[in-house]
C-alpha cells in the first residue's frame, strides 16, 4: 500500500503555510517528518487525516485520488492520527473515550457496553497498562492518556497511522512499548507518518525521512543514507536572520533573579540567573519545559527549589506573591489567557491595578483613562481610542495591551512566552524594539521563543531546554542556530 500527498499547499489568512508539499508513505515502513516548529509539519499531517479540508493538491491511496471531508471520511479510508494535544473528554471513562463516535450496540440499539469494556481490555493489555476500563481520563498520569489516545487508533485498524510527537509527554518505558507496537504495525503493513523532533527515536524506528523547512519540502529519502548532522544542517538551511543581537556585557550589573533546584513533574532541576538589563532567551522544541518553566517561576505551577531576587529568598506559591515580588508574566496563548475580547483597550490595560486606581474605593474613570493613554502613547498602540473593544485590534496591537497591563504593575522582570506568535513582521519588529528598551531601562526579562532567529536577534544569552533539562547555554557572540537545535533535539 502506498499513500501518497502531491503538491500540497496550504495558507492561513495569506500566509503559506505549505508550498507545494510531496510526500509518500509505504506500507510496513515508518517515514518520518522532520522539521523545526513553524516548518509545517502539523499542518501536513491534518490534512493527510482530514481535519484540514480546504488545501492545494491531491492525495492519493494506491494511484487513486481520495478527498476527505472531514476526520470520519478519512477514518473510513483508514487514515488515523494521533494527536500530540490530547483529544480526551476528561470526565468520561477510557472505554467511552476509547468508542467515542463509534460505540458498539447489540441487537436492541442500545450500548454494548461489555463488548466495549472487553474490546478496550484486550487494548490495554497490548498497551501494557493495567487499569480498569471504566477510569475518568481525568485519574490518569499524562504518558497513560497519550497511550489512549494510541489506543484509539489502535482500534480503527487504519492502513495509515500518522504519529504527531507521540513520545513527548511519555516515559522511557511507556516509550518502549510504543516502539514495541510500532515495530507490530509495520509487520502488518501499516505505513506510518511519525512526527517527532528527537533524532535517536528516527534513526531507530525509521526507514524514510521527510525534511520539511519554512513549509516548504527540503529532502525526501532514505534514512540510512543521511546523518544526525545532515539533518540538523537541512533543518536549519535558512538564510540567517539580518537582525542579530550584538553582544552586550551584562556581567557587571546585579543578579535580579535566580533559581536553584527548581523542580516539578515538567522539569528536571534548574539553576539559572538573569542579570538587571538582560535579555535570557529560552529556547527548545515542543514538550521541552520552556512554558512550565515560566509558569514555575510565576507561581502558577508548584515546584520544589528556591527562587531568590535581588539577592533575596523569597517564597512564590501564587500569581500574587509573584506580584508582589515585582514579576509580571505574557502568556503564550493571549486570546485565552492575555485579555477579554469584549471589554475596552482601557478595561485591558487597567486590569492588573485596579486598587491602584481607586479613589475613595470606587474606581477613578480619570486614573483609568491616564493609564490607558499613557501605554498606548508609549507603546505606539494604534487603537480609534482607548474606548475600543480589543477584540477589533490587530494581533500586533492585542499583545502591547498585554504587554502595557503588566508594565503598569512596574516589574522589575518580565517573562514573556512567545510574545510575538500570530503577529506579523511589521509587528514583531515593534515589540522587539519594545523588549528592548525595556532592558535598556533596566528590566530583566525572559523570553521564551520557539523561533530561532528571534531568539538570536532579541537575546543578550541564550538557554536552551530539551524534555525538562537545560542542555545548553550560549553568550548571543556564540550562539548559532545549530549550536542551539543540537541541543535542543538530544
Amino acid at each position: 500500500m502506498i499513500f501518497s500527498a502531491k503538491n500540497i499547499s496550504k495558507s492561513f489568512a495569506g500566509i503559506k503555510a505549505l508550498d507545494h508539499v510531496n510526500i509518500e508513505l509505504q506500507g510496513g515502513k515508518v517515514c518520518a517528518i522532520i522539521g523545526e516548529n513553524g516548518a509545517g509539519k502539523s499542518t501536513l499531517m491534518k490534512i493527510l487525516s482530514g481535519v484540514y479540508t480546504d488545501y492545494e493538491g491531491e492525495i492519493s491511496i494506491d494511484n487513486e485520488v481520495v478527498k476527505f471531508s472531514n476526520t470520519k471520511d478519512a477514518q473510513k479510508k483508514g487514515i488515523a492520527i494521533i494527536h500530540q494535544e490530547l483529544n480526551l473528554i476528561p470526565f468520561l471513562s477510557i472505554t467511552e473515550n476509547i468508542f467515542l463516535g463509534i460505540e458498539k450496540v447489540n441487537k436492541f440499539g442500545l450500548l454494548d457496553k461489555p463488548l466495549m469494556q472487553k474490546i478496550t481490555e484486550k487494548l490495554l493489555k497490548k498497551l501494557r497498562l493495567e487499569i480498569n476500563p471504566n477510569t475518568p481520563v481525568k485519574d490518569l498520569k499524562v504518558g497513560q492518556q497519550q497511550l489512549i489516545e494510541i489506543a484509539k487508533a489502535l482500534l480503527l485498524d487504519a492502513q495509515v497511522i500518522i504519529m504527531d510527537e507521540p513520545s513527548s509527554a511519555i516515559s522511557g518505558a511507556e516509550v518502549e512499548v510504543l516502539f514495541e507496537i510500532i515495530e507490530n504495525l509495520k509487520k502488518e503493513g501499516k505505513a506510518i507518518a511519525y512526527i517527532s523532533h528527537k533524532l535517536d527515536e528516527v534513526f531507530r524506528i525509521a526507514e524514510n525521512y521527510t525534511i520539511l523547512r519554512d513549509g516548504k519540502l527540503i529532502e525526501s529519502g532514505e534514512i540510512k543514507n543521511i546523518s544526525r548532522d545532515e539533518i540538523v544542517a537541512k533543518m536549519v538551511g535558512r538564510k540567517l536572520s539580518d537582525e542579530r543581537r550584538e553582544m552586550r556585557d551584562k556581567s557587571n550589573q546585579g543578579v535580579l533573579l535566580e533559581l536553584k533546584n527548581i523542580s516539578n513533574s515538567s522539569l528536571i532541576t534548574h539553576h539559572l540567573s538573569l542579570r538587571k538589563g538582560e535579555i535570557l532567551g529560552i529556547f527548545g522544541l515542543m514538550g521541552a519545559g520552556r512554558t512550565e518553566l515560566l509558569e514555575s517561576i510565576f507561581g502558577l505551577r508548584k515546584s520544589t527549589g528556591e527562587i531568590w531576587i535581588e539577592g533575596k529568598k523569597v517564597n512564590i506559591n501564587s500569581t500574587t506573591d509573584a506580584l508582589k515580588n515585582g514579576l509580571a508574566m505574557v502568556s503564550e496563548d493571549r486570546k485565552k489567557d492575555g485579555f477579554i475580547p469584549e471589554q475596552s483597550v482601557k478595561k485591558n490595560i487597567s486590569l492588573t491595578t485596579l486598587f491602584a486606581l481607586l479613589k475613595n474605593g470606587i474606581l477613578s474613570d480619570k486614573k483609568e483613562n491616564d493609564l490607558a493613554k499613557k501605554y498606548i502613547k508609549e507603546l505606539k498602540i494604534k487603537t480609534s481610542s482607548p474606548e475600543q473593544a480589543i477584540k477589533n485590534l490587530s494581533g500586533g496591537n492585542q499583545q502591547k495591551v498585554i504587554l502595557s497591563k503588566w508594565l503598569a504593575t512596574n516589574p522589575k522582570i518580565l517573562l514573556l512566552d512567545e510574545p510575538t506568535r500570530g503577529i506579523d513582521v511589521n509587528a514583531k519588529a515593534e515589540i522587539y524594539k519594545i523588549i528592548n528598551e525595556l532592558a535598556e531601562k533596566g528590566l530583566g526579562i525572559i523570553m521564551v521563543s520557539s523561533e530561532l532567529p528571534e531568539i538570536l536577534a532579541v537575546s543578550d544569552r541564550v538557554l536552551v531546554l530539551s524534555e525538562g533539562k537545560l542542555t545548553g547555554e550560549f553568550p548571543i557572540n556564540e550562539a548559532t542556530e545549530e549550536k542551539i537545535l543540537n541541543c535542543a533535539i538530544i
